[in-house]
């Protein structure tokens, strides 16, 4: 009987462990843009087109602990050092945290860049009104099982 409740126990866990929501991206602006999935590996290149999007679910890389969506406007602007706006994110168990960040410039200034999560999962909202870090931390976390989505031109 304690073996039976052991695992009946067990197998009520394992939906909420296997529960895990994605990173997507949301591209609502004119132009297109270029984004890799960067953790121990660099993904090949992904276009978003104009009204295009982009999700991966979440992992948690084994080297890195995290990943980064980098993006930039450049089709090889990873590579030559163009503006960039990184997602990123890292996996702990049922909680993710995730951040926004730019990297050598601002390639959305005066564009409106949010980051949001599902309903009822605790997501705190990252905005960028005018395309660039407003200050302070823009680290976030929540619940693991929903996505959490980057939009820019929002």
């Amino acid at each position: 009987m304690l073996t039976s409740t052991i695992l009946t126990g067990l197998v009520a866990l394992v939906p909420s462990a296997l529960a895990v929501g994605k990173a997507r991206v949301v591209n609502n602006c004119a132009q297109a843009a270029t984004l890799w999935s960067v953790g121990s590996d660099i993904s090949a290149p992904a276009t978003l087109a104009p009204k295009g999007s982009y999700a991966e679910t979440f992992v948690r890389d084994p080297k890195t602990g995290g990943k980064a969506l980098k993006i930039t406007l450049a089709a090889d602007g990873l590579y030559t050092g163009a503006p960039q706006t990184d997602f990123a994110y890292s996996l702990d168990g049922d909680r993710i945290w995730y951040d926004l960040s730019d990297v050598f410039g601002d390639p959305f200034a005066g564009k409106k860049l949010t980051v949001e999560g599902g309903q009822g999962l605790g997501c705190p909202t990252i905005v960028w009104a005018q395309g660039t870090n407003p200050g302070g931390s823009q680290t976030r976390v929540c619940k693991s099982e929903g996505d959490v989505t980057l939009t820019l031109c929002a």
